[in-house]
């Protein structure tokens, strides 16, 4: 099991850029798959993106898709989310989550595959 902790949330004008991170603890971070979720009030959870225990392959929904990179970095156990062009509906409680896996080359999108989740750092973008 894996502790993991986001940070990096805030308030944002349309149009501006935030960095999340996602923390996790142990040494064994370049073992698990990693995505990025979001949960906007009155909403269920969606996929946001997603990357490979290598860091070689990644994924993103269409809503994201050409204005968010994620990224990790394994030497510091860290996983980014670069959120660039932000839009009112991008406010969200973004979350991290990691699963353990055996390829170099998995990646999951459903919420329901992954095991470990942070407690989420809030977005907020004003129009």
């Amino acid at each position: 099991q894996v502790l993991l902790v986001e940070s990096g949330g805030g308030l944002v004008q349309a149009g501006g850029s935030l960095r999340l991170s996602c923390a996790a603890s142990g040494r064994t971070f370049s073992s698990y798959a990693m995505g990025w979720f979001r949960q906007a009030p009155g909403k269920e959870r969606e996929f946001v993106a997603a990357i490979s225990r290598s860091g070689t392959n990644t994924y993103y929904s269409d809503s994201v898709k050409g204005r968010f990179t994620i990224s990790r970095d394994n030497g510091k156990n860290t996983m980014y989310l670069q959120m660039n062009s932000l839009k009112p509906e991008d406010t969200s409680v973004y979350y991290c989550a990691s699963r353990l896996v055996a390829s170099s080359w998995s990646m999951f999108l459903a919420e329901g595959e992954y095991r470990d989740w942070g407690h989420g750092t809030q977005v907020t973008v004003s129009s």
